[in-house]
């Protein structure tokens, strides 16, 4: 099944190139994942040459309510009688030959992981790739006025020693796993080294997050020894922010909520129950990860 799934129509020119994998889904809080590897995608100048085919991967109708069912469901546009757009989960390998990087954006699978995983490992054979890293967010009580932090988890105990330069912090977890442990657990088999970097960001900021964005693309330049130029970025960063205090200065609570987060980070305190916030954000209809 994995060999008809993934369809490579073109060979980039890479000697040595390292894999940074990014999915839409649960560990995409802010589009911090998708949205930090459209970024590098452009800023790099990467071009699509590999793809996963999504069929038997997804589950396209799932019972329940209108709302549950939306969450599975294709995306299409219709317009004066015709179908002018259908859309089912795209899972694009891009490269950027300049930095030895393949990009990989996708959307986590449903079913058949181990099926979906041999399609990444083959193509890491296919090319030469000794190193994957994944990019993603969860959801925290943590200030939008702070660097986000990120968690970090490994295939090999030997990599731990290389990351603490860049300040993670190694997670701590337990519960409902992604198809990123997945892959990570399975690294060791195939003789791949794998990274998983996770930020924590402020679960009371919703949708696109450039700040965040900014923050993640600065760290993997750092990490992965990439060249960018985020001028660009870093404007649209600082006008979130400014239009975010502006809208928290007329919500009392939540900026007295804030002002205590801010503390805690400040503080290393990372057990906060922070009860009055969580419950503001419920109230919101936004979920803690």
């Amino acid at each position: 099944m994995a060999s008809e799934k993934l369809q490579v129509y073109s060979k980039p020119q890479v000697t040595n190139p390292r894999l940074l994998l990014g999915f839409s889904g649960w560990m995409n809080g802010g589009e911090a994942s998708t949205g930090t590897l459209k970024y590098l995608r452009r800023q790099l100048k990467a071009q699509d040459f590999a793809q996963i085919e999504p069929e038997g991967f997804y589950i396209y109708s799932f019972p329940g309510s209108m709302e549950i069912s939306a969450l599975f469901r294709p995306h299409t546009k219709i317009k004066e009688g015709l179908i002018d757009n259908f859309q089912v989960p795209k899972n694009i390998f891009s490269c950027a030959e300049s930095s030895e990087l393949i990009i990989f954006s996708g959307k986590e699978p449903h079913c058949h992981w181990e099926a979906y995983a041999e399609c990444i490992f083959s193509l890491c054979s296919k090319f030469g790739v000794k190193t994957i890293y994944f990019i993603g967010s969860v959801a925290g009580l943590v200030p939008h006025t702070r660097e986000p932090r990120v968690y970090c988890s490994v295939s090999h105990k030997e990599l731990k020693d290389g990351l603490e330069q860049y300040g993670v912090r190694f997670s701590d977890y337990e519960g409902p796993a992604s198809i990123v442990t997945y892959l990570t657990k399975s690294c060791p088999q195939r003789g791949l080294n794998m990274v998983s970097l996770v930020a924590e960001i402020p679960a009371y900021v919703q949708g696109h997050n450039p700040k965040c964005i900014e923050r993640l693309a600065r760290r993997l330049a750092g990490m992965l020894g990439l060249k960018l130029h985020l001028d660009d970025l870093r404007a649209s960063s600082e006008e979130f922010e400014k239009k975010l205090n502006d809208v928290i200065q007329h919500q009392p609570e939540l900026a007295k909520s804030i002002l205590k987060l801010e503390e805690d980070y400040d503080n290393e305190v990372f057990d906060s129950e922070m009860g009055d916030l969580k419950s503001w954000l419920e109230q919101q209809g936004i979920r803690l990860d």
